[in-house]
């Protein structure tokens, strides 16, 4: 579960470093993800149904943010990719390009070293903005492993908090709301196990964007934040769609906005060079084994043959559930819209997705957070390429918008990924523990093509009762 890392034992993070049987920590892990995934849907559930203590809401981003604090200060955990971070950062400080080179180029380096199996030969698929955080604390770790990686939780848990504290001072009016808020992004068990204690750069993405939504009231800062969160992970690009769409009728602050962050962007990627930009198309053709488009790989070259891997068929095919997805979810946003403009109450949000803050904006339609979070949703359910650490952003962005059964459709997904990749690395696994990556995780990608299926079910039902008013509402006469 914990990858070893080299340098002076006082430097943080720290450990008692005692060496429990892997199946016990296997079988922990498990537990504590089924536990929390249950109990995080149990409390999604309650906080829709009970009258919320406005001091709940508030001890939940407390325990959350302090429990984001001390993981910082322990060794990353479930995955090894914190390794990859640190000789890319490492590659930087010593001259060397982290997008045309792999850990293996460095040979006896002790950073270099310590990257696992696969992934010693690929060169970076992060944005240049991720590689300068990377080179900072390799900078400040110099040959220490265990400093670089220190440094890269700090940054890592300082966004997950800051992004906890967005969220919450953005829902502060409705202790329901906020205490949601807070069990989708702070306090969720699945977040804090996946992005904090797995320390994936995602975190980094995710807090550009959050903060771009909440202040595209100035659109150029909204740019500059939606460039950062570009220049750190490319696909966090489709939450840009989210503001282009709700300025689509204000021409001057769009092309603000958008020139703000494609100068970003273009900015950062200037910098590292154009060959930053090979490795990521070749990693948005992959195929991850815990996808449904595998079992779609598996049936295609057992019907037509092996002497193809199929992937551009499956990408075509991607992109049409991705579009039929975010058609379902947009056509029951668009209804619920219609449903509330039409009566004078407007319909229950709490069973509908909502707007951002839960008033009709401005010359109508939907709100910048609801379109962003309609398109995150259909990527991370479509994508043929999906880690559990790609929800994250989905919950960030659901926390920003009315409560709906698609905070427990996103988390069951997180839950199934979990344990599909429980844990997420290849060396010093048991053999007889093999049956977990070689077995259960293709069969746990049935779960989410079971997952999509229902979300594109209950997605058109719910658009068919959002546009049908409530009898009550009908009869009653409009106000003059």
């Amino acid at each position: 579960m914990v990858p070893a890392l080299t340098g002076p034992a006082w430097q943080p993070p720290y450990s008692f470093d005692v060496r429990p049987d892997p199946h016990l920590m296997i079988a922990m892990a498990a537990a504590a993800l089924v536990l929390g995934g249950l109990g995080l849907l149990l409390a999604l559930s309650l906080t829709r149904n009970l009258r919320v203590h406005p001091g709940l809401a508030r001890s939940a981003v407390m325990i959350g943010c302090l429990a984001a604090g001390v993981l910082a200060f322990l060794p990353p955990s479930g995955s090894g990719d914190h390794l990859n971070y640190a000789v890319y950062g490492r590659m930087v400080t010593l001259g060397v390009d982290p997008y045309t080179h792999g850990a293996v180029d460095l040979p006896g380096d002790p950073i270099a070293g310590a990257v696992e199996e696969p992934w010693r030969e690929e060169p970076s698929v992060y944005g240049p903005v991720a590689t300068a955080l990377q080179a900072a604390a390799s900078w400040v770790g110099g040959d220490s492993l265990r400093l670089t990686i220190f440094v890269l939780a700090l940054f890592n848990a300082a966004a997950f908090i800051v992004t906890g504290l967005l969220i919450d001072r953005f829902a502060s009016d409705d202790p329901a709301r906020r205490l949601r808020a807070a069990l989708l992004w702070t306090a969720n068990p699945l977040l804090l196990y996946q992005l904090v204690a797995g320390m994936h750069v995602d975190t980094l993405a995710i807090a550009c964007m959050v903060a771009a939504l909440l202040s595209r009231a100035r659109p150029a800062a909204s740019g500059v934040l939606l460039g950062l969160g570009v220049a750190i992970k490319i696909n966090a690009g489709l939450v840009a769609l989210g503001p282009a769409w709700e300025l689509r009728r204000r021409p001057a602050r769009l092309a603000l906005m958008a020139g703000c962050a494609l100068a970003v962007v273009v900015a950062g990627y200037a910098i590292v060079g154009t060959a930053a930009i090979e490795p990521m198309t070749r990693t948005s053709k992959a195929i991850s084994h815990a996808s449904f488009w595998k079992l779609v790989q598996g049936w295609l070259q057992s019907v037509v043959g092996t002497g193809s891997a199929y992937r551009g068929e499956i990408q075509v095919g991607s992109l049409l559930v991705l579009a039929l997805v975010a058609w379902s979810l947009f056509r029951l946003a668009s209804g619920a819209a219609a449903g509330r403009a039409g009566t004078q109450a407007g319909p229950d949000l709490g069973s509908r997705i909502g707007w951002a803050r839960g008033g009709v904006p401005d010359g109508g339609g939907l709100e910048a957070p609801a379109v962003a979070t309609v398109l995150v949703v259909a990527y991370v359910f479509a994508t043929p390429y999906i880690l559990p650490w790609y929800d994250g952003l989905a919950l960030g962005l659901l926390a920003l918008v009315g409560a709906s059964a698609l905070d427990g459709f996103v988390v069951a997904h997180l839950l199934v990924l979990s344990l599909a990749y429980l844990p997420a690395r290849v060396e010093s696994q048991p053999q007889d523990l093999e049956w977990l990556r070689t077995v259960l995780r293709p069969q746990l990608a049935w779960a989410l093509l079971a997952l999509t299926v229902a979300l594109l079910v209950w997605a058109w039902r719910a658009a068919g009762r959002a546009r049908t008013p409530p009898a009550s509402a009908a009869r009653r006469p409009s106000t003059p």
